[in-house]
């Protein structure tokens, strides 16, 4: 009997998770009890969060533990294979200016999506302040810790890419910038010493290398069962769902301009490498569902690592150059949902906005990507920044935070979605253009489990 693909497994696992969630919230709500013998145990949420949650927990987190040590070996390896300089510059150089050139596209689509709709038209006084009322505080946090990023110098960000110690920069994922930087540093510094001096290190981290990829097989194994756990749990904690249908507009706004972007990947895949949209899709689509679960570029990196790689085709060494680099600067979907998002709270609060404050948007949003965070809710703290370009009023911007607040987790889930297919895109045009484009070398994770 053929296996079931992964993507398969995830899929069934969202659903099951999706379902079971929305009927454990319905019985919640009616005080329904589970009974067994003498015992009565009420449905409640927090059997979830006791029994249920920590499952989603515990393989986000193993993920998170490999991405630092998968981007040290999986990079060093692929710029020691390349054993000349010369090509890891034309690496460098394409990807970095393909990904600006993206998240551009990806801003236009998003203005013109939601000039087009415009989704801010009709929204209530009373949806407004209700809105205030429930997520007021939160917006309030992120707006301060905008305002403590633009606190920092014009050369703050150039400073903070160069790490003053590697263990303590590794200690941390959100400092995977200041990683990738030691780790090129390394890199080159390693092709450019004799290859007989190079090659005992050269060979740890080739084994370094197998051992991580290894751990991702058997991390993956459990995606399914961790989906399911997350999926269910977001859920039961849903609340306000009037609020979510009055915000309906808007959200679809953002998901159509997501998929248009995604339509533009499917394009540019077939016109540019050959490959067809289905190839593309079967080939990513488990990393695509588990950035969707765990809304984490972070998180999802060793996953898009793997498929780019062992699925799509691209050689090592330009996946694992790519693939890392775009995780923390290429944020496709995260911009185009600023530009949709910004310009419907302004629609919204009656801020008109002229031709050149949509330019600004395009400006701002696409630079504040670079560098942004790659964890759940970065893209809220970007967007206090985009607003302030446009001159939103300071007492307004808690109250355009507030107004998407509701709805901005489901969209950060597509938005993650967006931003690691975005990853995948530039891997495959930029391992075409130099070369290094060939055919997927597994299957499935189970066959690649069994080898």
């Amino acid at each position: 009997m053929k296996k079931l693909a992964l993507h398969w497994k995830i899929l069934i696992g969202m659903v099951l998770g999706v379902v079971l969630g929305i009927v454990w919230q319905q019985f919640m709500d009616q005080g329904y009890v589970i009974g067994f013998k003498r015992v009565a145990i009420p449905i409640t949420k927090q059997i979830i969060l006791d029994w249920i949650q920590p499952l989603g927990t515990i393989f986000i987190n193993l993920l998170k533990l490999i991405a630092i040590p998968l981007i040290i070996a999986s990079l060093i390896k692929g710029i020691s294979d390349l054993g000349d300089i010369s090509k890891f510059s034309k690496i460098g150089g394409r990807t970095i200016g393909i990904y600006v050139l993206s998240t551009l596209v990806a801003v236009s689509i998003g203005l013109i999506t939601v000039n087009i709709i415009n989704p801010g038209n009709g929204i209530s006084e009373e949806t407004i302040n209700q809105l205030m009322v429930d997520y007021g505080a939160d917006a309030g946090n992120k707006v301060a810790a905008a305002n403590e990023q633009q606190e920092s110098g014009p050369l703050d960000f150039v400073v903070n890419i160069v790490p003053d110690n590697i263990f303590g920069a590794a200690s941390s994922n959100g400092n995977m910038l200041q990683v990738i930087f030691f780790v090129v540093f390394f890199g080159i510094c390693l092709l450019l010493i004799k290859p007989e001096q190079a090659k005992p290190v050269k060979d740890f981290f080739d084994g370094l290398n197998e051992v991580i990829l290894k751990m991702v097989d058997l991390i993956m194994l459990t995606a399914p069962y961790a989906v399911f756990a997350l999926l269910m749990n977001l859920v039961v904690s849903t609340t306000n769902t009037e609020l979510f249908s009055a915000l309906g507009k808007y959200a679809f706004a953002v998901v159509f301009g997501l998929i248009l972007m995604l339509v533009v990947y499917l394009i540019i895949v077939k016109l540019y490498t050959g490959k067809s949209p289905q190839f593309f899709m079967k080939g990513i689509a488990p990393a695509q569902l588990l950035a969707f679960s765990t809304s984490s570029s972070a998180a999802t990196l060793p996953v898009t690592m793997e498929r780019v790689e062992e699925h799509l085709g691209v050689q090592k060494e330009v996946a694992s150059f790519v693939c890392p680099v775009g995780a923390t600067i290429n944020m496709d979907g995260t911009s185009l949902y600023q530009a949709v998002a910004a310009v419907f709270i302004c629609q919204a609060l009656s801020f008109d906005l002229t031709f050149m404050d949509q330019l600004t948007i395009v400006i701002t949003a696409t630079l504040a990507s670079i560098g942004s965070a790659a964890v759940p809710g970065a893209g809220m703290v970007m967007l206090v920044i985009v607003l302030e370009s446009v001159g939103l009023p300071a007492e307004k911007l808690a109250l355009g935070i507030a107004l998407i607040f509701a709805v901005d987790r489901p969209l950060d889930m597509c938005r993650t979605v967006i931003n690691i297919s975005g990853d995948a895109t530039v891997s495959m045009i930029v391992a075409k253009s130099v070369g290094k484009l060939g055919s997927p070398k597994v299957k499935n994770w189970d066959d690649n489990l069994a080898e």
